[in-house]
């Protein structure tokens, strides 16, 4: 792959590209009490927030929720005691991140994975502006890049530094084939209840394992997929003939059949319904972004953050 200084950006990514980004952290503001997320279409849904962890127990009084009545204490004691909570002081992040063959590809913009790259480390720079902890997984084929969740700049540029070296970026083709359902494993396996998670990728050959993986990761966590696409998955182009090449094989495109081209859109868009239905259903986010649009501006929309509260978040120097 062609990696000159021309094309950072566009069909690779360079460190000093994702380190950049640090700048924009504050205007991506992770606060659950300023997202509004679209959950699998129109509805818009803050997420839950951070958990909420045993503090003390302390003797019942009247008006305390009988829900929380500390049983063991009440016993040992012989008087009614409540258990108190208190809201977590940090809430781990994590970030899966696909970089599979079909994430290198692109008409317009950048490649897939360089947006879903860039996306990354947006997240993961607003992460460590707010103390919390991050971790993440980097992923094609089989093959898994696994950091364990932690505090401060070093996890992110941890992150940066494996997601730029990883071999996929030379020869992506390389690779083995996608296993989704191995991989949703390993992130159900890392995930503790009351995490927020961000899954980068195309969502292609998702399977029923690997849903079944990402509903039970769901229930106890926030779990926001970030769908990257390139238009030309969306929508083959005007009738015409077109020259397509990986850098080594040319193929040439014919979308004169205007059948052919309803029913490429509409396999797109079913595939797009089912995907919006199961996030619909267990409470997750959808978040399409394109390879033709600002990906920053794109996670600004999808998340719901208003202009007005850019401003509001100072990324920590």
């Amino acid at each position: 792959m062609n990696t000159d200084a021309k094309t950072d950006g566009i069909t690779w990514i360079s460190p000093q590209t994702l380190i950049q980004l640090r700048h924009d952290a504050g205007k991506l503001p992770l606060h659950s009490s300023k997202i509004h997320a679209r959950q699998g279409g129109a509805y818009m849904s803050s997420f839950r927030g951070r958990g909420m962890e045993f503090d003390e127990s302390r003797l019942y009084m009247p008006g305390d929720d009988i829900r929380n009545m500390d049983w063991r204490v009440t016993a040992r004691t012989g008087e009614a005691h409540t258990k108190v909570f208190r809201e977590e002081r940090e809430r781990p992040v994590l970030i899966w991140l696909d970089l599979n063959p079909s994430m290198f590809f692109a008409t317009r913009g950048c490649f897939k994975s360089v947006a879903a790259a860039k996306a990354a480390a947006l997240l993961a720079w607003s992460t460590s502006a707010h103390n919390d902890r991050l971790g993440s997984l980097i992923f094609a084929g089989k093959d898994h890049v696994e950091l364990k969740p932690r505090r401060g700049k070093s996890a992110v540029l941890d992150l940066i530094g494996r997601t730029c070296k990883h071999p996929a970026w030379k020869n992506p083709h390389d690779t083995q084939a996608r296993d989704m359902s191995h991989a949703m494993s390993r992130l159900r396996k890392v995930t503790r209840p009351g995490s927020l998670v961000f899954l980068l990728s195309d969502f292609r050959d998702m399977d029923q394992p690997a849903e079944s993986h990402l509903i039970n990761i769901a229930r106890h966590n926030d779990v926001v997929l970030i769908q990257v696409y390139d238009p030309v998955e969306a929508e083959l182009p005007p009738a015409g003939s077109y020259k397509v090449s990986d850098g080594s094989n040319d193929l040439q495109l014919n979308t004169a059949d205007k059948k052919l081209r309803q029913e490429y859109r509409q396999r797109f868009d079913q595939r797009q319904a089912k995907l919006a239905k199961l996030c619909r259903q267990h409470r997750m986010y959808l978040l399409p972004v394109s390879t033709q649009d600002d990906v920053l501006s794109s996670l600004q929309q999808g998340l719901g953050i208003p202009a007005s509260k850019h401003a509001q978040f100072k990324a920590r120097a």
